[in-house]
């Protein structure tokens, strides 16, 4: 589709995405790449893991995709989006660089971002409260590759949808939610992130790393989690008028192939 013939962009205070993971197979570049040419924002904050260098070091993957989801983020922040890159446990090497800015991308620990009706958010990737990530290196490694063969299983699961005409669905998010031991993680950490969020005054957190897009109040605090775009191809999103919103879209483009496939078929029946 060219650029004109686009539908008018979605316009959007602030988004928040995290967990594109390029540089790995699993990164669903097509969806990112056409959510980012949909939306227009004041400020864009990457919240870790948007380049996965723990893949890349045990081989060199970088369609030309992946290129154009980079250079879209740079033209976003040449064109006066304020973006802010918050580094996530697998593109790590960059949290040498914080505090520096690089072609107008503002790289930091963290951030604390105030919403259009005054909340305080904690903005992090969320690592750092991963037990697995801190005190088990070794076994964070391990669980990263088997992560990936289930990845790989999803690509080829999603490819046979394709040829049969079937809209993108994640075989690795579905199973991820049905095993008990996963939810229970979430659950606690959920629990931890809120609980640094109160302690540092915050009104509430934003932070990704676990692959699982959250609203949710906690106390006097509200957890938001915005997902990833190897499974789910979420964000999370702040309104005008400072409300948010997660925004799923994989079942936005699935709700638009149907409802293109009901027009034709109606015009095919009117012709």
């Amino acid at each position: 589709m060219e650029e004109e013939e686009r539908p008018p962009k979605l316009r959007f205070r602030t988004v928040f995405i995290s967990d594109t993971h390029l540089g790995t197979p699993g990164c669903n570049a097509d969806l990112l790449w056409d959510f980012l040419h949909s939306v227009k924002c004041d400020t864009l904050y990457l919240v870790g893991d948007i380049i996965d260098g723990w893949r890349l070091k045990r081989g060199w993957y970088w369609p030309t995709r992946h290129n154009d989801v980079v250079r879209r983020v740079l033209k976003m922040a040449k064109k006066g989006t304020r973006v802010v890159y918050i580094p996530g446990n697998h593109d790590e090497v960059l949290r040498d660089f914080v505090g520096l800015t690089f072609g107008d991308i503002e790289l930091v620990a963290e951030a604390v971002h105030v919403t259009a009706d005054g909340r305080r958010l904690l903005v992090l990737h969320g690592d750092e409260f991963d037990g697995v990530v801190l005190y088990a290196r070794w076994l964070a490694f391990l669980g990263d590759h088997a992560y990936a063969l289930l990845l790989r299983l999803n690509i080829w699961f999603n490819a046979a949808r394709r040829a049969l005409g079937l809209p993108y669905w994640s075989l690795s998010a579905h199973l991820k939610h049905k095993v008990k031991r996963a939810v229970e993680f979430i659950s606690a950490f959920e629990e931890a992130v809120a609980h640094a969020a109160a302690l540092r005054g915050a009104d509430g957190v934003v932070c990704g790393h676990i692959h699982s897009a959250e609203i949710r109040e906690m106390g006097a605090i509200t957890y938001y989690n915005d997902g990833d775009w190897v499974e789910s191809c979420t964000a999370l999103v702040e309104h005008m008028d400072g409300r948010m919103e997660l925004i799923d879209w994989a079942a936005r483009k699935r709700t638009e192939a149907a409802a293109t496939a009901r027009r034709r078929a109606v015009a095919a029946v009117g012709g």
